[in-house]
This record gives structure tokens, C-alpha cells and sequence, in this order.
């Protein structure tokens, strides 16, 4: 997404959000660009400010992007709730993009934000992929990352790694990447159903089930 961004939007990416709310606002200045050294949180926020106004004027974007936002506290969510009131008198300034883990979905239903809800335009869900988006999925990732047919994963060791990760993007990805490397270990270019499971058993802590 930040690479299909070009030079009209300026971009923030925090990718861990484990901190108080005024290393966030720090963090977040900082990904601007910003000189906020030694000041506080309100100082620190009425530079982010007068950065976003300077944008507006230069007709330009500003997007604060939030990576595993699951793990933001109460404390940081409210933080992020001010800084969505960040606005002139006919447009907010900063746009505010929340990634997590379902885990989110179930946060931001808590009645303590619904302020910070309420501010939320666009939401999406992505849910567990099926066997046969598990098959392209895999298959992509191997030809983007160079594979031209080798190495490659039999049906039924695709069907055992859409069966072990539910179809969860990252437990497909732990899963082929364990079982890629014991095909580069074995010199195997052909990952088989008894290679994957060798792999669920690694992940599991089973390694001599």
C-alpha cells in the first residue's frame, strides 16, 4: 500500500504500538519527519499540527498508519481519537489507518470507545481464507519470491496446510516456510503431505511426536 502512495501523501507507520501515549505522539511526529526532541506530548502534538496544516495548503495527504493495533491500550486509542480531531473547519487533517488482529474488532466494540468508533468510516474484516485462496496464496508467494515450479507443494500437502492454519495468512506463511526449509535441507524440490505435518509439529513443540 505505501509503495502505491506517491508524493502527495505523507505517511506515519508505527508497526509497534507497546508504548505510553506520549512516546506514540513522539513516534508518530518522528515518522513525519518531525524535530521534537525534548518536547512534551501537547508541544510535540501542536508541531504535528502545524505539519498537517502545512499540508493541507500544499494540497497534499497525511496518513497515520497503526500496525498490530490490537495491542494498543484504552490510553493509546484515546490518543488516536484526538489526534482524529485534528481538522480545519471543512476537513480533517490526518487520515488514521488501524491494522490488528480480530482481536480488534472485539476492542473497538467496547462501550468505553465508542467516541473513538463513532470516527470510524470505513471498516473491513478480512476472514480465514478458503482451501482453494490458500492454493493461489501459496502459489503466488513462490512464483513472486522467484519459484518457477520448483520448489512446489503436492494437493495433499496444501490441504494439510489450509487444515493446520484455518486459512490465517500468517500460520499459512509459518507453516510453508518450516516446510520449505526441510525441503532445502532434505534437497527436496517436492513438499509433500509428510513434510507440512513435519512442520505443524515443529511449530506445535512436537518436534519428536
Amino acid at each position: 500500500m505505501l509503495e502505491q502512495l506517491d508524493d502527495r501523501y505523507a505517511t506515519a507507520l508505527i508497526l509497534n504500538p507497546i508504548m505510553s501515549a506520549s512516546e506514540l505522539v513522539k513516534a508518530i511526529a518522528q515518522e513525519f519527519g518531525l524535530p521534537v526532541n525534548g518536547l512534551d506530548r501537547l508541544d510535540t502534538i501542536a508541531v504535528i499540527n502545524q505539519f498537517l496544516l502545512q499540508q493541507v495548503e500544499r494540497q497534499k495527504e497525511s496518513v497515520l498508519i497503526i500496525d498490530e493495533a490490537q495491542d494498543l491500550t484504552d490510553e493509546l486509542l484515546e490518543q488516536v481519537r484526538l489526534l482524529s480531531n485534528l481538522e480545519t473547519d471543512n476537513r480533517k487533517l490526518l487520515q488514521i489507518i488501524l491494522f490488528g488482529q480480530p482481536e480488534l474488532r472485539g476492542r473497538l466494540n467496547n462501550p468505553r470507545l465508542r467516541q473513538l468508533r463513532q470516527r470510524i468510516t470505513v471498516r473491513y474484516h478480512l476472514p480465514p481464507l478458503k482451501r482453494q485462496e490458500v492454493i493461489q496464496y501459496v502459489q503466488h508467494r513462490l512464483h513472486v519470491s522467484g519459484g518457477n515450479g520448483t520448489p512446489y507443494f503436492t494437493q495433499p500437502a496444501l490441504w494439510r496446510v489450509h487444515h493446520y492454519s484455518k486459512g490465517i495468512p500468517r500460520l499459512v506463511n509459518a507453516v510453508c516456510d518450516k516446510a520449505l526449509l526441510a525441503g532445502y535441507v532434505q534437497q527436496r524440490k517436492r513438499i509433500d503431505f509428510r513434510m507440512v505435518g513435519q512442520a505443524v509439529r515443529e511449530l506445535e513443540g512436537n518436534i519428536n511426536a
